[in-house]
């Protein structure tokens, strides 16, 4: 049957136009079903399924197709229907009239639940966003926002919090973040007062985003500190988060906590977020080099990075062999990628490394040098390089990164004989951090382990119900013997 239909449709091409948006137009009435279902059985699973279709679909919506679907879900002349008709674009008029009068048709008109109206602000959103009419967009998000303001639903939850995310990426992508700062820190008080954790995760990752987006890295760490802390529900939020979080830590100098932070985002992001697991390596590459690691070959060879960690592995040639010469070289070449990443000064910290890294070199291959030469091997462009070599000396010697001693009067610097590192406590630190690596892991791999609720009642209440019937089943039994015996 379905090849004889086919049959009939080949001949005709214009015909395909029409058969596609039926079949997408369907896919949207099951998702809207799910939700329904979802909102009357109190099952926010069933809802999250309908979102995660619908990122799905999103590459085949069209105008005709959110039009047909609206005349679905809701109410045909209704204040929301009005509103969400009035962003949608009159391109695809005759489509339009063909969708709707077959729509019309299948599906009476009746009384749309809430869920049905924010799933229909929320598709509208993603639409607009997808063909770039981002003022259109913002008003869509803006009428959204302020929908849902009022309600406090669970099942409403994770609608409103893909809702939050298309308000504030709608803003974003026209450059007005501080104009919805106030709306956001509202809306996050709301949630926060509301106990909606899934929407204090998502405004809290938006705020901090708002705020580093203009630099605003003391305001962004007041508001992580303050905000109230629960378990995280979603793993994309956290994995922002952390990243977030790997960002504030590094612009404060604590590059330790913010390199244990942009590993665990990268290492938590799923697969298909490439893009956001390249930030998450950029970002941890420059805080390994500014605490004086080398990142492996195999961190800018992972798949589909190595375009993206060129300009990365390059620098950290550079800072590897300690030339300044290459170094600056390499920041002059790719400083069009530094500014887009937002790592310039970062990378200026790393001049420093550099130059700490070479003077290692030139201490473990000198035993006594002037420090003319080490000027001239450092590459120093300086009004007085000797008096900016010497400087440099012994400030590496007062932290520890060489092993020497300085000779004022004859202007050397004489390295003392390596000695055995096996004999110092560098390994145990070494393994030490290895240790507490895997330990930390091991504990989020527990943490992270899902259970039923109350499984153990529920074992405990079966084992008592079975006692209960074999009790009755034996009192039964022994009533009806002694019933045989009367007789």
């Amino acid at each position: 049957m379905t090849q004889d239909v086919e049959m009939k449709e080949q001949p005709a091409p214009s015909d395909f136009v029409t058969s596609a948006g039926p079949s997408t137009l369907q896919q949207l009435k099951e998702i809207a079903s799910l939700i329904e279902t979802g909102a009357y059985a109190r099952e926010v699973r069933r809802i999250v399924r309908a979102v995660r279709l619908t990122i799905a679909l999103r590459k085949k919506l069209k105008t005709s197709v959110i039009s047909a679907f609206l005349i679905h879900a809701l109410t045909p002349g209704s204040d929301v229907y009005t509103r969400l008709s009035s962003f949608i674009p009159k391109e695809d008029e005759p489509d339009m009239e063909v969708d709707t009068a077959t729509s019309a048709t299948q599906a009476p008109a009746k009384h749309s639940l809430t869920e049905a109206e924010v799933y229909c602000y929320l598709l509208v959103l993603i639409f607009l966003i997808d063909q770039k009419r981002y003022d259109e967009a913002k008003a869509c998000a803006s009428a959204g926002i302020a929908r849902v303001k009022n309600l406090s639903r669970r099942t409403l939850d994770v609608l409103t919090s893909r809702l939050y995310f298309y308000y504030s990426l709608s803003f974003e992508l026209t450059g007005d973040l501080a104009a919805i700062r106030g709306n956001l820190l509202a809306l996050h008080r709301i949630a926060t007062l509301r106990r909606e954790e899934l929407g204090q995760e998502t405004l809290l990752n938006l705020l901090l985003r708002n705020y580093l987006h203009y630099n605003l890295y003391d305001q962004a760490e007041k508001l992580r500190s303050k905000a109230p802390r629960f378990e995280a529900h979603s793993n994309q939020q956290f994995c922002r988060y952390l990243f977030y979080l790997g960002k504030i830590r590094t612009i404060q100098l604590e590059y330790t906590d913010a390199k244990e932070s942009l590993l665990q985002a990268a290492r938590k992001a799923p697969v298909a977020a490439l893009g956001f697991r390249v930030q998450c390596t950029k970002w941890a590459v420059i805080v390994r080099l500014l605490l004086g690691e080398i990142p492996e070959r195999t961190v800018f060879m992972q798949k589909g990075m190595e375009k993206a960690l060129r300009p990365y592995f390059e620098l950290t040639n550079a800072v590897r062999i300690g030339d300044l010469e290459l170094f600056r070289t390499v920041a002059e070449k790719f400083s069009t990628t530094f500014s887009s990443d937002r790592t310039n000064n970062l990378i200026v910290r790393l001049r420093q490394n550099v130059i700490r890294t070479g003077l290692r070199n030139i201490s473990i291959s000198y035993s006594r040098i002037s420090l003319a030469d080490v000027a001239k091997k450092l590459q120093l462009d300086s009004s007085d390089p000797v008096a900016d070599a010497e400087s440099i000396v012994a400030k590496a010697i007062r932290d520890g990164a060489i092993d020497a001693t300085l000779d004022h009067a004859n202007g050397w610097m004489v390295s003392k004989e390596t000695g055995d590192i096996y004999s110092t406590n560098e390994p145990q630190i070494a393994f030490n951090s290895r240790i507490a690596f895997c330990l930390n892991m091991h504990n989020e791999a527990v943490r992270a382990l899902r259970f039923p609720p109350n499984s153990h009642k529920e074992k405990e209440s079966a084992e008592k119900r079975r006692e209960r019937q074999q009790q009755e089943q034996e009192l039964a039994k022994h009533i009806a013997e002694e019933d045989d015996d009367e007789f």
